[in-house]
């Protein structure tokens, strides 16, 4: 839509799109593609349809049926995933929340790039997990889900619907089977002018031809017939990629790094199940009665025969020869008829028309080896700053190609006659504007905040701003998804922000101009790697960042006066900023001193200032929240930089506002040293260094019986029995080290995959079971033991204020050595009781518990510090 909005405006100009790669992610370098990938997008250019796939979370895809579809069939094929993921675990690092959905945004781009699907997001927010749709729908918005989903449905026109999962309990999830219900509304609603008519000023109604539901093994009753399914066989071989479809999908699925979907290639048949749900009826074709010729386009006859001839003659040995027959095939589509589109606002060709220009513009590029690039000197300008970019292109065919100029928002490049392999070179400033877009129609620039996160969020839903404008209270524009436009509904749906800034290149071919635009980004030289890209990033005059951690303050420090250090680093995103740091305190709490001035000479420059925090109000527990603050010519910057970076995405950058929480709280503590053996990454080792505690973090080489023998309690990081691989030689150590008088705490085990089948002294089988309900009441099934009572009496207080879930990957069954602690359930299930087991072992104390630490204590949650605590000091050798 978006690209027939800027033809509306520009007729004579033209925009790139990918093959088959579509929503390529900015950060890239340059797509470049193989005479085989060319046919194929020859071929997929005679090929007008177009499949959704619908879903709940990233990873929930079935990508091997995207990728026979996109490379098998050719059809134009989406994914829709309802949330971004924000509420899982996280494999790879410590990042969770918004910061984890920003990596899963990532992942599922990465993986539409190898299987050649599109991706596309609604607002729901992945709350964590949910057992049933009535949940899920009491925590999102559900009619803000199903506008979001009639909303691309709209814009891609889908002939067909699939989801991944059933309308039913056997889904798994809340989220998942709430999914499937708003793929079945949305499917009738698409097509009713009644519903969400505020969309109808931009796209028109559309009626999908039918709904499936891509069914399976995993979800069919044991000896259930299926042979009343369609069935497709998505394992076949495309021999001008090189690879089965299941070689692709597996290469996709992988790209799920966080969540440790790391998958096996599959080769030969491989048969998928769809079960009709909705309209038409269908035999043997999940496609059946959709025309995917030109002749759905009135006029379209001519343009099928046209590109049946460049096919025909196609020379891989020289794809640049078929230019000449693609600019016909151009020209005949442009001669098709004009309508004013009253959706649009000037005129319009029909949607496959629109869409195979698009291909054949990057086809065109593709064919010549035409290679653009825009470079930033730096990787970082603050807004309203100017920056050295380099322009340059290349043409590597003897087709005679004309670079007229090269135009941004602030500079324009003339250009020259593009000779074969003569690159054309040229530098010069570009500045980013802090309020107003250019005249080639960019929107607002600003920083670069992904533009689900500019507005606060409530618990189910993200909140996408109606104008994609600012920060709340400071003056700095955000930019928006689609630069061309800044109205809300031009982001919703889309997965990702646009480019910070872009250069335009004016090109004729033939007599017929073209317009590519390419993202302005920054490139480095790595010695080990090679050549990396990343986004330019547009940064606020000043960053303040404060670290994540909750300030924890036990009540015996207090009362002595004691007070903590709470580092602020202030970092420069221009030269010469000069301004006043300070800290924002709630009531009862003081920061000294007031205020600290700053001065920063170099861009990027960072300095750190050292406040000291302490509660000055008299009681008993409490919590707050400080927040940092930079002032700066009298504005006033509150949010720090945080950047995330991983060898499968691009470099992402978010601005988190410079928070902390402050927690006053009484916590016992008796012993000292601890060893820590991280797993998939976690921040409980900090947290347990705020209560007092000496952290050790271990590397699975330390673990030896001698280096164990000095800590008072050891404790394993979530995961770690899916993660570490040296488990296996590391578990004797450790059985050792408890029969020996030691106490172990093991944080939850994923109950898939695990690198040896027993993780306790003692059998027990790890389940999915949690308790999803965070502030579930908990019942005390050993009111005397010691983990309840030494050295912290813990009561049904210490189980309020829990975050986003109270425990997950409980043991179904155990051993009756291990004494279950405590029991809690969701509404309506029965309780379960294997949140803590604890097993005497020898001398020692092995302990299991899925109870989410790694959430509460960087939530500064009071009654998970005393919990936690109280098991790390449980022993039987000394006196408790």
């Amino acid at each position: 839509m978006l690209r027939r909005l800027l033809r509306a405006a520009l007729p004579a100009v033209l925009l790139t799109q990918p093959l088959t790669h579509s929503f390529t992610a900015e950060a890239q370098a340059p797509k470049t593609y193989s005479s085989s990938e060319i046919l194929l997008g020859l071929k997929k250019l005679n090929v007008l349809g177009s499949v959704l796939y619908i879903a709940a979370h990233p990873d929930d895809e079935n990508t091997r049926l995207i990728a026979y579809m996109a490379n098998g069939r050719l059809v134009e094929t989406g994914y829709f995933s309802c949330t971004r993921g924000d509420g899982g675990q996280n494999l790879i690092g410590p990042e969770l929340r918004e910061q984890l959905g920003v990596i899963r945004t990532q992942e599922l781009l990465a993986a539409r790039r190898i299987d050649g699907g599109r991706q596309f997001f609604g607002r729901a927010n992945d709350f964590g997990f949910s057992k049933t749709p009535q949940e899920t729908f009491n925590i999102w918005d559900k009619e803000q889900v199903l506008a979001d989903m009639v909303w691309v449905i709209r814009q891609r026109r889908p002939d067909v619907l699939i989801t991944r999962f059933p309308p039913d309990a056997r889904a798994g999830h809340g989220h998942h089977t709430a999914s499937a219900i708003l793929a079945a509304e949305a499917f009738d609603a698409a097509g009713d002018p009644k519903r969400f008519p505020e969309q109808l000023q931009y796209v028109q109604p559309w009626q999908p031809k039918r709904l499936f539901w891509n069914t399976g093994s995993f979800f069919v009753k044991p000896g259930e017939n299926m042979d009343g399914y369609l069935k497709i066989d998505a394992g076949g071989y495309n021999p001008l990629l090189g690879q089965s479809y299941g070689e692709i999908a597996a290469r996709s699925r992988s790209q799920h790094r966080s969540q440790g979907f790391g998958s096996a290639a599959q080769r030969g048949e491989a048969l998928e199940y769809l079960q009709l749900v909705k309209g038409d009826k269908a035999t043997k074709d999940p496609l059946e009665g959709v025309d995917l010729t030109w002749n759905r386009v009135k006029g379209g006859a001519a343009v099928q025969k046209l590109l049946d001839e460049v096919i025909r003659k196609y020379d891989p040995s020289n794809p640049a020869a078929s230019v000449a027959g693609l600019l016909k095939v151009q020209k005949a589509i442009r001669q098709f008829p004009t309508a004013y589109g009253q959706q649009e606002g000037g005129p319009t060709r029909t949607f496959w028309a629109e869409e195979k220009l698009g291909e054949i513009e990057e086809l065109i590029k593709a064919c010549l080896g035409l290679h653009l690039e825009a470079i930033a000197a730096q990787p970082s300008v603050a807004i309203g700053d100017s920056f050295r970019v380099t322009v340059s292109a290349i043409n590597r065919s003897d087709f005679p190609v004309t670079l007229q100029e090269a135009r941004a928002s602030s500079n324009t490049f003339s250009g020259k006659v593009l000779q074969k392999g003569v690159p054309f070179v040229a530098k010069g400033p570009l500045r980013i504007p802090s309020e107003k877009g250019s005249a080639t129609g960019d929107a607002p620039q600003g920083v670069t905040q992904p533009y689900w996160l500019i507005e606060q969020a409530t618990v189910g839903m993200y909140k996408v701003p109606e104008i994609v404008t600012a920060f709340p209270n400071e003056s700095v524009r955000i930019s928006s998804v689609m630069a061309e436009r800044t109205h809300g509904r031009s982001v919703i749906g889309t997965p990702e922000n646009g480019a910070a800034a872009n250069v335009y290149f004016y090109t004729y071919l033939d007599k017929e101009e073209f317009r590519f635009k390419v993202p302005v980004q920054y490139k480095r030289t790595d010695p080990a790697l090679g050549e990396l890209y990343q986004p330019l990033t547009v940064v606020p005059p000043v960053a303040v960042n404060v670290p994540g951690k909750a300030y924890i303050f036990n009540d015996q420090q207090v009362s002595d006066g004691w007070a903590q250090q709470v580092p602020v680093t202030i970092r420069a995103g221009r030269a010469d900023v000069s301004g006043s740091l300070a800290l924002q305190m709630p009531a009862g709490w003081q920061a000294e001193p007031a205020t600290i001035p700053f001065s920063l000479k170099n861009k990027d420059e960072e300095q750190t200032f050292n406040f000291r925090v302490r509660p000055v109000s008299v009681g008993r527990e409490g919590a707050g929240q400080l927040r940092a603050v930079a002032t700066v010519a009298g504005q006033v910057y509150s949010r720090g930089i945080q950047t995330i970076s991983y060898p499968h995405i691009p470099t992402q950058t978010l601005f988190p506002e410079a928070t902390a929480p402050l927690v006053r709280l009484d916590v016992k503590r008796r012993r000292d040293e601890i060893g820590y053996l991280m797993g998939a990454g976690d921040e409980v080792p900090e947290a347990l260094r705020q209560l007092g505690y000496r952290v050790n973090l271990l590397k699975p080489e330390d673990v030896t019986e001698d280096r164990l023998k000095r800590f008072d309690a050891v404790v394993l990081g979530v995961r770690a029995y899916n993660t570490i691989e040296r488990m296996k030689a590391l578990q004797p150590v450790l059985l050792r080290y408890v029969e020996q008088g030691g106490n172990l705490v093991v944080q939850y085990t994923v109950n898939r995959g695990t690198v040896i089948p027993e993780i306790g002294p003692y059998p027990m089988q790890l389940s999915n079971d949690r308790v999803t309900v965070e502030n579930a009441p908990v019942t005390f099934l050993r009111p005397q033991h010691p983990v309840l009572n030494v050295p912290n009496k813990i009561t049904s207080k210490d189980f309020e204020g829990w975050q986003q879930e109270q425990g997950l990957y409980y043991p179904s069954s155990w051993d009756d050595k291990y004494q279950p602690i405590i029991s809690s359930n969701d509404p309506g299930e029965k309780p379960k009781q294997s949140a803590i087991l604890v097993a005497e072992y020898g001398k020692g104390h092995y302990i299991y518990t899925g109870l989410s630490f790694f959430r509460e204590l960087p939530a500064g949650v009071p009654g998970a510090y005393r919990l936690i605590t109280n098991l790390i000091e449980l022993r039987r050798d000394k006196a408790n």
